[in-house]
């Protein structure tokens, strides 16, 4: 057996149990541990009256990792038994540790999510570095599951039903040390290790008999038991604010926290952790758990560990070109991460407003806490506002980010030339073909494009384009960017829209299509929103603004036609002319759009749309409305693989959605295919039905009849 968890024991009686998972670089809470726990327990308790107390630390650069997702993702329905019984096993394990009659410390010397919190919370202290990189919470609800070791019931136990719910289970929220200090999981705080222990001993030493509160005799939950009037109250607006968070979404997880909060604070310690167990083995054996760890965890991680090259030379100066609202954020994002950063626009009150951006978010993060002063003041340091192109010489790489005019940016890249004729260039474009825009340059092969998501300091995704021509030593190079960005990569071949910008138009056209069938506009945004998107679709239209789509639609349209194709209008074409142009109602940019807005803040749908457009189609299936969104955008994915311009399922799955909103729920337009009752046969089939009531854009891409019939998957 690997023994996951180290003895040593002192002088003073205090044994110390050091966390260290030969071979790994994390600790995790899986079979080896288990068997490491139990082992380890059973010593305890038989040398009992030799120890004084118990230290739990780190070897690893995280204190605990948590659940082992690797196991986790090969469970299925069938495993239930086993797997509840495991995870009581487990649970039985750690309650014997807290009950050990000796106090136990948790040293946390770095990140505790998750299994390691449910760890930390079964000591009967917990002290943590004043680390501003370390994070405390629990995320499982960002992968489908629940705390399923104790900690939906401890922290219930500790906080209060309300609390718990709100600040850490429901969101997956993971906070600093300091936060989890005010919030009263964490006791202490530490400045070095050294201190940290000192402490522990010292904690040990002052409370020989400790116990956890709610073992002592006459302790109350805070803020009472559901039994409790008070809290009685409050209880009836938990779902009803559950569901408006959820909007009726297939995301279980939530529901299962709350269910094993209420229900596990009305019973005594034992049946309350029953009642969590069966919730979180309920998740961890259902399919929306493993698309969602698939995705979100094993597929982000693959698109992460891209070849950067070994021996370029480092990015350390880097321009970005055009200082509106997404040059201003790329700047500030580079500046963050530590990057010389040039902003250029053609004025200096253009380039100083650019760089204004960033003073409103570092100010922000200085009142929230998350940043000093000094921290703040070096991170602006960092960028140069300009309207002097000659400040460009000797940047490394240079970032354009101007209006989406091929024109305009290929004199920008002739300028750039002038003075920075070594440095990279790479364009912010969302739409337009990096291998046209590649001619207004002289050196092609070091021209790639980087496409940002908005919000920059918040989206964690980068489109990196390769034109024809863009070599492999550019895209390594634009990959080391995005890495020391620390945001997720994926890489995809030139194509007008590429991947995302070109997949999310399927989704935002099929939503304003359904407007001209005459379906009600709230129908449309109820199931935008029921099918898990995070934004409704006329919503989202709104915030693109409404004359975007269109001048991509006819630039899109201008080039199908000089290649010798045919333009194809699509039903939203229509509509979207007829707000811009009789009703001048471009979106939220604009002061109207699909919505109302009342100082710039969504106040209603447009009572309009129904005379407009009609609104009194009641005869579509809605299972059809969510389905064509999200069949839509799988499908244009599919085409996208077929034509070279994606060429790996990870990027598909993750840039959906991380870049452009596809459900979570799903693992990804590719694995919402994979996971679709039946398989890919039953996808086709059902994509064929779609196809002969919506048209042929639901018509299955030959590359997924093929696999189809091979009964493969996309992996």
């Amino acid at each position: 057996m690997v023994n996951t968890i180290r003895w040593e024991r002192g002088d003073d009686g205090v044994v110390v149990l050091t966390l260290d998972h030969p071979g790994r670089s994390a600790n995790v809470m899986n079979d080896e541990f288990g068997a490491s726990l139990e082992a380890t327990v059973s010593r305890l308790e038989s040398e009992r009256a030799g120890i004084a107390g118990v230290i739990i630390t780190s070897a690893k650069k995280t204190f605990f990792a948590g659940g082992d997702l690797d196991s986790l993702l090969r469970l299925t329905p069938a495993d239930a038994e086993a797997a509840d019984a495991d995870t009581r096993s487990l649970k039985h394990a750690v309650r014997r540790l807290e009950t050990l009659g000796c106090p136990v410390v948790a040293a946390i010397n770095g990140s505790a999510l998750g299994g390691g919190l449910e760890l930390a919370l079964a000591c009967h202290h917990r002290i943590v570095l004043d680390d501003p990189a370390i994070e405390i919470g629990f995320p499982e609800v960002t992968l489908g599951l629940l705390p399923g070791c104790g900690g939906v019931v401890r922290t219930v136990r500790l906080l209060g039903v309300a609390d718990a719910l709100a600040n850490w289970l429901l969101r997956g929220q993971r906070h600093r040390p300091q936060d989890a200090l005010a919030h009263g999981l964490v006791d202490e705080i530490a400045a070095d290790v050294a201190g940290m222990m000192g402490a522990a001993r010292a904690w040990i030493a002052a409370n020989p008999e400790a116990a956890q509160p709610y073992d002592r005799k006459g302790y109350r939950i805070p803020g009472g038991t559901p039994a409790s009037p008070a809290l009685a109250a409050q209880l009836p607006a938990l779902p009803a604010t559950l569901r408006k968070h959820l909007k009726g979404a297939p995301y279980p997880a939530p529901r299962n926290i709350l269910a094993a909060a209420v229900e596990g604070a009305q019973v005594d310690l034992d049946p309350a952790f029953v009642i969590e167990g069966r919730y979180f083995t309920e998740l961890a054996t259902g399919r929306i758990a493993k698309n969602m760890i698939k995705a979100l965890f094993f597929d982000v991680q693959a698109a992460g560990s891209r070849d950067t090259g070994d021996g370029h030379p480092p990015l350390q100066r880097v321009a970005v070109v055009g200082a509106g609202m997404m040059g201003a954020a790329i700047a500030y994002v580079c500046a963050r991460a530590g990057l010389q950063v040039v902003l250029k626009d053609v004025t200096a009150e253009a380039a100083l407003r650019g760089k204004a951006y960033s003073v409103r978010l570092l100010d922000k993060a200085v009142a929230r806490g998350t940043a000093t002063p000094q921290q703040r003041d070096a991170v602006l340091a960092r960028i140069l506002a300009t309207e002097d192109l000659a400040d460009l010489a000797g940047v490394d790489l240079v970032i354009e980010a101007v209006f989406e005019d091929p024109t305009l940016k290929q004199k920008v890249y002739a300028e750039i030339e002038q003075v920075a004729p070594d440095a990279l260039v790479a364009s912010n474009t969302s739409t337009l073909p990096i291998t046209m825009l590649a001619e207004g340059v002289s050196r092609p092969e070091d021209f790639v494009g980087l496409h940002f998501f908005s919000p920059v300091d918040k989206m964690p995704l980068i489109e990196v384009i390769r034109g024809e021509r863009t070599a492999e030593a550019t895209l390594q190079r634009a990959l080391g960017l995005v890495a020391r960005l620390r945001k997720t990569p994926i890489v995809v071949n030139d194509s007008r829209g590429f991947f995302t910008s070109r997949v999310i138009g399927t989704f935002t056209n099929e939503g304003v299509a359904m407007l001209a069938e005459g379906i009600p506009a709230a129908t449309i945004e109820q199931a935008s929103s029921q099918a898990g998107y995070p934004a409704p679709v006329l919503a989202l239209m709104d915030e693109l603004t409404l004359t975007l789509p269109r001048k991509i639609r006819q630039e899109t349209a201008a080039a199908v036609v000089a290649a010798g194709g045919v333009w194809t209008p699509h039903a939203a074409d229509a509509v979207i002319d007829r707000m811009i142009d009789e009703c001048g109602r471009p979106g939220r940019s604009g002061g109207a759009g699909f919505y109302d807005y009342r100082d710039g803040t969504r106040a209603g749908l447009w009572p309009g749309l129904r005379d407009l457009f009609g609104g009194t189609n009641l005869d579509v299936s809605f299972e059809d409305l969510k389905e064509r969104m999200l069949f839509v955008e799988a499908i244009e994915s599919v085409r996208c693989l077929e034509k070279g311009v994606l060429t790996s399922v990870v990027d598909a799955n993750v840039g959906s959605i991380l870049g452009i909103g596809y459900p979570a729920w799903t693992g990804g337009v590719l694995q919402y295919v994979n996971q679709y009752e039946g398989g890919l046969p039953g996808f086709v089939a059902r994509a064929r039905v779609l196809a002969e009531r919506y048209g042929d854009r639901f018509d299955p891409p030959a590359l997924l009849c093929d696999k189809a019939e091979r009964g493969e998957r996309f992996e």
